[in-house]
């Protein structure tokens, strides 16, 4: 009975698939073995009939575990003129790739070191069979095929074919297009492939990839880690160039939309074609200099960005800060040619952990064409003579002298300061040979596959070695722990790497920060050293790259129409708003009693606005007060200077002046309305005018209706004025002042006047005014005025036609008209004036009817007493009256 943690082989375990001509037998079973279908044959792994097809050129060694690897030795492959008349030429592949071969060459070391050891599997010799996949998915696939096993028939020789024995396991490929390729065909199988260098997002899917592992972390935590930078910097208007490939697509796809979660903007997004066409890349120059991004991602390998960096360079191309992906951050290609030092110094990309492997150099220097190594390595020949440029042939180069030696020749090929793929082929190694030292340490009756059984070293199943590799975990001889989470990814933790000039000229790759995606919640994950950060032109300011400028505090964000939403405006915050933070999405309105300085930074308190005496309104009305009072101090003066003269006596001199004190208090109650208003200022101000008005236009009531009697007098045998003597003319001024008097004593007493802040919304000032408490009050108060006014008028209308020597009926008439249009204009200019300018209105109208009554009662009587004495006569005050 199987347990919970035991594993049953695939359902794949014994099929044949038919593919064109291509025929595969099921997975190994240790040695030969019947295939069901056709019990005549024998087979390996998976046998591969290809008819006409030719072996490709394989670097192999036996073991008893023999290890499959794909590394891309070449950067392209030559296509042939198809004819279809004739069979096609064998593949050629072109332009040698010296880091890929020191890659390889580092699995060599680490399964020969392992071997030496003999610690990990002892008694356990591994072997290795490498292919050139030429960066190209159709030859990895090729490559993957006969790592598989092919069937070949021996010529000449009749009966069952010769298998060929398959690989449990495959290290490889680097590209991420070839690795899709490569993990189709090896999962259908569930043979474990190892990738040192893939890291697309998109071969962590396990439902279409189950037998794909790797030692290279996925692109979703390197653009993680690129985000962070993006957003560390406050980079929002940035490009995107992507290699025509599943790694530079899936990446920028990533990057793209997870840029947009932190608000930031892809300024371009544009692909280089594979055929690096000259015209399309020109294209692309074009659209990052009319972009004006200042920060460019290239997510690419390095051919493609090389490819970039030359037409850069031949448009002229400058000042744009480089972000470099992992498979191009720390590429020999790109930084050893010092033609691509001016636009590349200071670029900045993430780099995987690198490590000093002891030993490898002097392994890899070991190659020389002349050993027993060259009849076995096929790739030694084109490296040997790519290096050194010469010819170990027949070739038009010139032939090796022999005397060459690898010792001589720094490239990247033997430089090892920069081991981060090559730990990682490492590290795959190793991987795999833990896996293979827990099977071997199985128990039998205590294993993890049906029936407690355990796996054999001697017959390795592929998939028992993939459940293996992915329980794998270990700390390896640098302080590393490798193993492999549900998707196959291995945990990613990246150095930050910046371009910088060494003092011989040469680019240095510096570490200026980490990251670290195993760090716990709560923990930054990406760290920088700002101050070691030397950007591109040899700048030590980061570089700006926004669609717009920042906008300070004051000002907010406006999108514009049909632009991205990192392309804005900066627009000014309306009065009585702010924003005290740079790019402030909106604008905060200050309270009520607040308002906006002038930056629109901060709010401030309101200015208080009320007439004052400080201001000019408030002086002016103050002086035209005063001038007003003097005046009317001056008249009683004279009065009383020229009191027994008969223009005196004849305007009833008592009446006169009791109504000259009224208009001197008509004047000073003005100035009750300038000032702070306060409750006594304000209770003050609206009884004093009322009651003081009321004085003043019962003053010239009474002289109105003496006048009137006094002409009715004259006649023979009237007694009119026997009814308003000088005591009934004062009981009358009297009653009149106390009516006002009572309705100013409700009005205090029920709904008094207080001070009140209007404060409007759209204004800088609280107006400080006054309340009436009760519009009706006010009203009658006012209205009360009218009344006597009204009456005043109406009886001096009457006395219009009275001789005008002896009465003042036309002056009194003029002088309440006067008033009268006064106070009937001050009414709706008074509703319609705002704040203070209603107070000023309210004393202008006081001031302008004192001034008409006082001029137009007393200026015509000055006159005649100052200037024209010879008119102060009774006989010429007397003159019309006997006429009449």
């Amino acid at each position: 009975m199987a347990t919970h943690n035991q594993v049953f082989p695939p359902p794949s375990h014994d099929f044949e698939l038919v593919l064109g001509q291509h025929l595969y037998c099921g997975v190994s079973c240790g040695g030969p073995c019947r295939c069901p279908t056709n019990p005549a044959k024998t087979r390996s792994n998976i046998v591969t009939v290809i008819p006409g097809s030719m072996s490709l050129p394989v670097l192999e060694k036996e073991g008893d575990i023999v290890l499959g690897g794909l590394f891309s030795l070449h950067d392209m492959v030559v296509e042939p003129s198809m004819t279809y008349t004739s069979k096609p030429p064998p593949t050629q592949c072109t332009r040698f790739n010296f880091r890929t071969f020191r890659w390889m060459q580092t699995m060599i070391f680490a399964i020969e070191e392992i071997n030496r050891e003999g610690k990990l599997l002892p008694n356990v010799t591994l072997g290795y069979k490498i292919y050139d996949s030429c960066s190209t998915p159709h030859q990895a696939l090729k490559a993957t095929m006969e790592l598989m096993g092919s069937h070949t028939a021996e010529s000449g020789v009749q009966g069952p074919s010769r298998c060929k024995g398959a690989v449990p396991a495959v290290i490889g490929d680097g590209g991420s297009t070839q690795s899709l390729v490569v993990a189709r065909f090896l999962g259908v199988f569930h043979v474990p492939q190892v990738s040192y260098f893939s890291s697309c997002a998109c071969l962590s899917d396990k439902n279409e990839f189950p037998a794909f592992l790797r030692t290279m972390p996925s692109d979703f935590f390197q653009v993680d880690a690129l985000v962070q930078l993006v957003k560390h910097f406050g980079w929002t208007w940035v490009g995107v160039i992507a290699g025509d490939d599943a790694y530079g697509r899936g990446g920028a796809n990533i990057f793209a939309n997870e840029v947009r979660k932190l608000g930031a903007c892809v300024a371009l997004r544009e692909i280089i074609p594979k055929n690096r066409a000259h015209t399309a890349i020109s294209a692309i120059i074009s659209k990052i200099l009319s972009s004006g991004a200042s920060v460019v991602l290239v997510f690419a390998v390095e051919q493609d960005a090389a490819a970039l960096f030359d037409e850069a360079l031949r448009e002229g191309l400058t000042g744009i800060q480089w972000l470099a992906s992992e498979a191009w951050s720390t590429a020999a290609i790109l930084s050893s040619p010092k033609k691509y030092q001016p636009i590349l110094q200071g670029s900045m990309g993430f780099a995987v952990r690198r490590a000093n492997i002891p030993g490898l150099r002097d392994f890899l220097l070991r190659l020389h064409p002349s050993g027993t190594e060259a009849l076995e390595d096929p790739f030694l020949l084109p490296f040997w003579q790519e290096v050194f440029q010469c010819s170990l042939g027949v070739g038009t180069k010139p032939p090796c002298t022999g005397a060459e030696d690898l010792k001589s020749v720094a490239n990247i090929y033997s430089d090892v300061s920069q081991l981060r793929i090559s730990y990682n082929v490492y590290k795959a190694v190793y991987a795999i040979v833990y896996a293979l030292r827990s099977m071997e340490g199985c128990e039998e009756g205590n294993g993890p596959f049906a029936f407690q059984a355990c796996p054999y070293l001697q017959s390795i199943q592929p998939w028992q070695l993939l459940y293996y590799i992915k329980q794998v975990e270990y700390f390896n001889s640098f302080g590393d722990e490798t193993k492999f989470d549900e998707n196959g990814d291995i945990a990613a933790m990246y150095d930050l790497v910046n371009w910088q000039l060494g003092p011989s000229g040469e680019v240095e790759f510096v570490t200026v920060g980490k990251f670290d995606e195993t760090v716990e919640n709560g923990q930054q994950k990406l760290r920088i050293q700002e101050e070691d950060i030397v950007w591109n032109g040899n700048q030590t300011q980061v570089p700006l790259s926004v669609c717009s400028n920042i906008c300070p505090p004051g000002t907010r964000k406006a999108i514009r129409p049909n632009f991205p939403i990192c392309c804005h405006d900066c627009v000014v915050c309306t009065a009585g708003e702010i924003s005290n933070q740079t790019d402030a999405i909106e604008c905060v309105r200050c309270l009520p009693e607040f308002w906006s300085n002038t930056g629109r930074t901060a709010c401030i308190p309101k200015q208080v606005d009320f007439l004052s005496f400080t201001d000019t309104m408030g002086i002016t009305l103050m002086a035209i007060s005063l001038i007003g009072s003097f005046c009317t101090c001056a008249v009683v003066f004279i009065f009383s200077y020229h009191r027994t003269t008969p223009i005196v006596r004849a305007n009833n001199s008592d009446l006169s002046f009791l109504l000259l004190f009224s208009l001197t208090l008509c004047f000073l109650c003005s100035l009750t309305f300038i000032g702070r208003p306060s409750e006594w200022s304000c209770m003050l101000r609206h009884t004093a005018f009322g009651v003081t008005f009321v004085l003043c236009i019962s003053c010239i009531l009474g002289k109105t209706i003496v006048v009137l009697m006094a002409f009715k007098a004259s006649f023979p045998g009237s007694k009119v004025m026997r009814w308003f003597g000088p005591a009934k003319q004062k009981a009358i001024i009297g009653l009149c002042t106390l009516v006002q008097v009572i309705i100013c004593i409700v009005w205090l007493t029920v709904a008094p006047p207080t001070p009140r802040k209007l404060i409007p919304r759209e204004s800088a000032r609280v107006i400080l005014l006054c309340d009436e408490g009760s519009h009706v009050a006010f009203g009658l108060v006012l209205g009360y005025i009218g009344l006597l006014a009204c009456l005043c008028l109406l009886l001096a209308f009457l006395a219009r036609k009275l001789p005008d020597n002896f009465n003042e009926a036309r002056i009194i008439t003029f002088s309440m008209l006067i008033f009268c249009a006064v106070w009937v204009a001050f009414v709706p200019a008074y509703i319609s004036s705002p704040g203070k300018y209603s107070t000023a209105t309210e004393v202008f109208a006081i001031l302008a009817s004192s001034y008409g009554l006082l001029g137009c009662i007393f200026a015509p009587k000055c006159y005649l007493i100052l200037f024209r004495p010879e008119k102060n006569t009774k006989k010429h005050l007397m003159s019309r009256a006997d006429k009449f």
